[in-house]
């Protein structure tokens, strides 16, 4: 008996650092075993209560951890709890809901408003992911993922996902374009032959006809797009034109029938209903110029693998213009393909090695060109849905034969970088009276200008009031009457690819010269939204995030 007693005190003694250590570990998490009492032996009742605290302890620390304390009311002062060991100090949560800690509190309502927004279009359309970001004069203000940038390993959207921005692309390729352009190395108004022999001469209806550069930026030259039936996108311009002329007619009509004071309203009515009656019967009869959308065309799943852009050119240099240069809008990638080639010739380098100096200068470091091979970290999966509407996978698609034209992935941080170098440039010029020491701008304001400048017998498809410019869609300022609906500026653009879509809107403080003073470029919000399911309209949701924030930046003190 004396044995086994000393045996236990000897262990207990031995052990005695390690639990004392340990209890004060597990001080956190329990409190230690309760004491044994008065022994019968000396130091035995200490040598029994030692050696079972080192067995308890041993015991607890290899089960499952207690369940985590609810957080903390932020109005409570936090009671003083003693220091853990740097071993056990407990990890940060992180929240994918949880907005950019800088400035973010300024706008708390516009992030709770836009998130909002951002989950019903997302619901609507099914959505597996969307990721947005806005910046406020320059500043990240909010980012953040909803939903799955990976949906099969579960992996939620988050504001380092990379995803496709399709043809934002094209405003990546304006910069380059303009850099070219200010450096007199490339003149927007000659024939691309001069630059690209490869592209053979044009013909329309017989007479020779020159594409340029400055046409093909702005989709004036004629060149298809993905729909190879002419007769089609004929038919279809003629029944918009057809469309827009009747509503202008219908609203001409019926401010005559307002300063007439609304006489004959019977028969005018009667007449109206015979006619609309009518084209209803010739709608269904003649169905005019139904035609595909992008996503049903084939050459937007193309596999083949291009090795440069002069190799591009062969999809489409052999076919016919559709329209006479200069005349008519055709929104046209494969004429962005073409100005890769431009830009090869005229710049001295491969389009993606001079487009990769941009990003870099640009500090645009998530943005690279969509190859399968390489390993792009937090790289996304594109989805769409089949004709059971069940979610899958999107085909694979190899996008080396448009680059310059829808051929990027980036993220909505870098995206925000590139819009504010854009909003720099364009406002610098209005700041360098009242700061000579500003730094100049990635491109010119008068090239900023010239770039945001909409451009006549041009369209703006995601957004009827705009004009399209060059490589970006711009509306103009306007209010037609007082007290009424206000038509802000600003410039955007869309994309839609295989399994992606995505906008990027800039939308410039309205300044006048007393406004500059104390102040800096770029002034305005930057948003960037990308989604990887096709065919999700962004813009009106972009622009609806913008002035929410523009809003919350106007009640500031």
């Amino acid at each position: 008996m004396y044995r086994l007693l000393a045996a236990v005190t000897t262990r207990a003694a031995t052990h005695g650092s390690c639990a004392s250590g340990c209890g004060r570990r597990a001080a956190h998490q329990r409190a230690g075993p309760p004491p044994l009492g008065p022994g019968w032996v000396g130091g035995l009742g200490l040598g029994l209560g030692l050696a079972l605290g080192v067995k308890l302890a041993g015991g607890l620390r290899g089960a499952s951890p207690a369940p985590p304390t609810a957080a903390p009311d932020p109005e409570t002062p936090p009671q003083a709890e003693p220091p853990l060991p740097p071993q056990e100090q407990p990890l940060a949560q992180w929240s994918p809901q949880t907005p950019t800690p800088l400035h973010s509190r300024s706008f708390a309502r516009a992030i709770d408003r836009s998130r909002d927004l951002l989950h019903r279009i997302k619901d609507e359309v099914g959505a597996p992911g969307i990721v947005v970001g806005v910046s406020v004069d320059g500043k990240e203000v909010w980012s953040e993922g909803l939903g799955y940038a990976d949906v099969e390993n579960r992996v939620p959207c988050k504001p380092e996902t990379v995803m496709r921005i399709a043809s934002i692309s094209k405003s990546l390729t304006m910069v380059a374009i303009a850099k070219l352009w200010e450096a007199g190395k490339l003149d927007l108004d000659i024939p691309v032959q001069h630059y690209v022999p490869e592209f053979p001469e044009k013909e329309y209806e017989g007479e020779k006809v020159s594409v340029t550069t400055r046409l093909l930026i702005s989709h004036l030259s004629g060149i298809r797009h993905y729909e190879k039936d002419m007769k089609k996108v004929k038919e279809e311009k003629a029944y918009k034109a057809l469309k827009m002329m009747k509503g202008t007619m219908e609203s001409d009509q019926e401010k005559e029938l307002k300063e007439k004071g609304g006489k004959s309203n019977e028969k005018n009515d009667f007449a109206k209903a015979k006619i609309e009656q009518d084209n209803e019967a010739k709608g269904r009869n003649s169905k005019p110029c139904k035609k595909k959308n992008d996503f049903e065309q084939g050459e937007l799943y193309l596999k083949e693998k291009f090795e440069n852009s002069i190799e591009s050119l062969r999809l489409f240099k052999n076919d016919p213009l559709f329209f006479k240069p200069g005349s008519q809008f055709l929104y046209s990638t494969f004429g962005y393909t073409l100005l890769a080639a431009i830009v090869e010739r005229a710049s001295g380098y491969k389009y993606l090695d001079y487009m990769q100096k941009i990003f870099h200068d640009l500090d645009m470091l998530t943005t690279v060109q969509e190859e399968n091979e390489p390993v792009i970290y937090n790289r996304a999966r594109f989805y769409v849905y089949n004709k059971k509407r069940r979610l899958v996978n999107t085909p694979y698609v190899d996008n080396s034969y448009k680059w310059a034209g829808g051929g990027f992935l980036s993220t909505v941080g870098d995206l925000l970088k590139f819009g504010n170098a854009m909003l720099y440039g364009y406002q610098v010029g209005l700041f360098k009276n009242s700061n000579e020491n500003l730094l100049p701008g990635y491109l010119k304001p008068e090239t900023m200008l010239m770039i945001w400048t909409p451009v006549p017998n041009t369209e703006m498809s995601w957004d009827k009031e705009g004009k399209y410019a060059m490589a970006w869609g711009v509306v103009e300022k306007k209010q037609t009457y007082g007290s009424c609906r206000k038509q802000r500026h600003y410039a955007s653009h869309t994309g839609g690819a295989v399994g992606a879509s995505s906008v990027l809107l800039v939308l410039p403080e309205e300044l006048d010269a007393e406004a500059i003073n104390n102040k800096f470029p770029p002034r305005g919000i930057v948003v960037s939204v990308i989604c990887n399911m096709q065919s999700v309209g962004l813009n009106n949701t972009a622009l609806k995030i913008a002035l929410e924030f523009d809003k919350d930046r106007s009640d500031m003190p």
